[in-house]
C-alpha cells in the first residue's frame, strides 16, 4: 500500500491499541484512520487467529463495504475473512457467511442486530475482542441509539472499543469524559490540536446565486472547471449511440443541437434529497455530461455499481446525498459541489472531506441561495474559516441558459415518468410499517 510513514492518528492510536487500551481517535478526512484501527486488529489475530473476533460498525453501507477492502488487503497474508452485513442485500446469504465465523464483521448496526435477533445460535458474538465505532459522531445520535444499546448489551464487557471521527461532538466528549468502568483505564484519547476540521490543501468557495436558477450555475462550472482541477480529467466523452427513454426524440435533437461537451474533472454533487439526485443526474445526462447517483432510494446493487463507474472514471461525476459523504475514499475527487448545504454544520466537513486526500489539492464550491444565510455563518464558524466567493461571469454563464432551460424540462419529465414519486410513497409506507414493528424503535 505504499505506506511509508504513518500520519498523527496512526501514530498515536496503535500503540495504545496494541497495549490492550480503548482509544478515541479524531482526525481529519483523508488521514488513514481506517488502518489505525485495522492493524492493531490483524496484528492481535494473528497471535490467537479465530472468528467472529471484532465487529466494525458504521453508519453506511458503502463506507462498509470500503472498509471491508482494506481489511481484505491488509490482511492478505493472514488469508482473513470478513464478511460485510448491511441492508439491501440478501439476508439469507448474509446469514450464511455468519455461520462460517469469518474474523471481522463490517456492518450497519440496524441490521447486524436483525441477525442476531433471528439466529437460531449457529454463531455469536461472545468472543468478540474488538468493536469499532467508524464514523463515531453519526452512530452516536439518536438515529442508532437502540441497536447500539442492545449492541452493548450482549458484546462481552472485556472487549477493546475504538471510536474513531473527523469530527469532534457532544456525543463524543460525552464518552471521553465518563469514569472507567471497574478495571478498566480512561480510553486513549486522540484529538486533533488544530482547530480547523478542514485540511490547508483544500479550496472553499462560494457562489451567491437565486435557487431557481443553480442549474445553469452548475453546467457552467462542470464545463469550466478551476484551472487547478483541468489536469485531473479523464478520457474524452463517448459517442452518443441508442438514446432510451420516453423523451428520445427531444432528447436526441438537445444532443444534436450541442456542441460536444468536454467532460469536467471527478466531481462529486451533493444535495439533500434523494429526488434532487436522480433529477440532477437526469440534467447532465441531458447536458451530455456523464454522471451517475447515489441515494436510498436505488437498489444496494445500483448503489454499489454508481461508485464502480465513479471510481473507474467511467463516469466523471457523481450525484449524491449524505450517503456518500463520510469516509468514502476515492482517488483524484478533483471538486466537491454543495448543491444543497447541509443541516448539520459538520456535516460540511464530511463532505467536502471527499476531495484533498492525503495531503492532495481539491476545490470546494457551496451553492448560497436566498435561503442558506444562517446556515453558511454556522459552517464558518464550524471550521474556523471564511470561504471565499468565486467570480463567474454572468453573461458567460447565460451564454448556455436556453440549453440548460430545455434541459430541465426534460429532466423533469423523466423524472415523472420514471414514477420517482410513487417509488417515495412506497419507501414511506413500508419505513412506517418497520417503525411500528419496532414498537416505534428508530429504523
Amino acid at each position: 500500500m505504499s505506506i511509508r510513514t504513518p500520519t498523527a492518528v496512526q501514530a498515536a492510536c496503535i500503540p495504545p491499541l496494541l497495549a490492550g487500551r480503548d482509544c478515541i481517535g479524531n482526525a481529519k478526512t483523508g488521514s488513514g484512520k481506517t488502518i489505525a484501527f485495522a492493524l492493531p486488529i490483524l496484528q492481535k489475530l494473528s497471535v490467537d487467529p479465530y472468528g467472529i473476533y471484532a465487529l466494525v460498525l458504521t453508519p453506511t453501507r458503502e463506507l462498509a463495504f470500503q472498509i471491508a477492502e482494506q481489511f481484505a488487503v491488509l490482511g492478505a497474508a493472514l488469508n482473513i475473512r470478513t464478511a460485510v452485513v448491511v441492508g439491501g442485500m440478501d439476508m439469507m446469504a448474509q446469514a450464511l457467511e455468519l455461520e462460517n465465523r469469518p474474523h471481522v464483521i463490517i456492518a450497519t448496526p440496524g441490521r447486524i442486530v436483525d441477525h442476531l435477533r433471528s439466529t437460531s445460535g449457529e454463531w455469536n458474538l461472545s468472543r468478540v475482542k474488538f468493536l469499532v465505532l467508524d464514523e463515531a459522531d453519526r452512530l452516536l445520535t439518536p438515529t442508532f441509539a437502540p441497536e447500539l444499546s442492545y449492541l452493548f448489551s450482549i458484546l462481552p464487557k472485556d472487549r477493546q472499543t475504538c471510536l474513531f471521527t473527523a469530527t469532534w461532538t457532544s456525543s463524543i466528549d460525552t464518552v471521553a469524559d465518563a469514569p472507567p468502568k471497574h478495571g478498566k483505564q480512561k480510553p486513549f484519547t486522540h484529538r486533533m490540536t488544530g482547530i480547523v476540521e478542514t485540511v490547508s490543501t483544500l479550496k472553499q468557495y462560494y457562489i451567491l446565486v437565486p435557487s431557481h436558477v443553480r442549474e445553469i450555475y452548475l453546467f457552467h462550472l462542470l464545463c469550466n472547471p478551476p484551472e487547478s482541477t483541468l489536469h485531473l480529467r479523464r478520457a474524452p466523452p463517448e459517442p452518443v449511440k441508442n438514446v432510451k427513454g420516453t423523451h428520445n426524440k427531444a432528447r436526441a435533437k438537445q444532443k444534436s443541437i450541442d456542441e460536444e461537451v468536454e467532460q469536467p474533472p471527478p466531481t462529486i454533487i451533493f444535495c439533500a434529497k434523494p429526488r434532487t439526485a436522480a433529477y440532477l443526474t437526469n440534467l447532465l445526462k441531458t447536458l451530455s455530461i456523464r454522471s451517475t447517483a447515489l441515494h436510498s432510494r436505488l437498489t444496494q446493487r445500483e448503489r454499489l455499481s454508481s461508485l464502480s463507474l465513479f471510481k473507474a472514471s467511467v463516469v466523471p461525476v457523481l450525484v449524491s446525498t449524505d450517503v456518500g459523504a463520510r469516509g468514502l475514499d476515492i482517488e483524484d475527487v478533483a471538486m466537491v459541489i454543495n448543491w444543497d448545504l447541509p443541516n448539520e454544520p459538520e456535516e460540511y466537513t464530511h463532505r467536502v472531506g471527499r476531495t484533498a486526500r492525503a495531503g492532495k489539492g481539491g476545490i470546494a464550491v457551496s451553492f448560497v441561495t436566498e435561503k442558506d444565510e444562517e446556515r453558511i455563518l454556522k459552517i464558518e464558524e464550524r471550521i474556523k474559516t471564511k470561504l471565499d466567493e468565486m467570480d463567474l461571469s454572468e453573461a458567460k454563464v447565460l451564454e448556455k441558459l436556453n440549453t440548460v432551460s430545455t434541459a430541465k424540462r426534460l429532466a423533469n419529465m423523466e423524472l415523472h415518468d420514471s414514477k420517482f414519486g410513487r417509488r417515495e410513497e412506497i419507501y414511506k409506507i413500508k419505513s412506517a410499517k418497520l417503525a411500528r414493528n419496532e414498537n416505534g424503535e428508530a429504523v
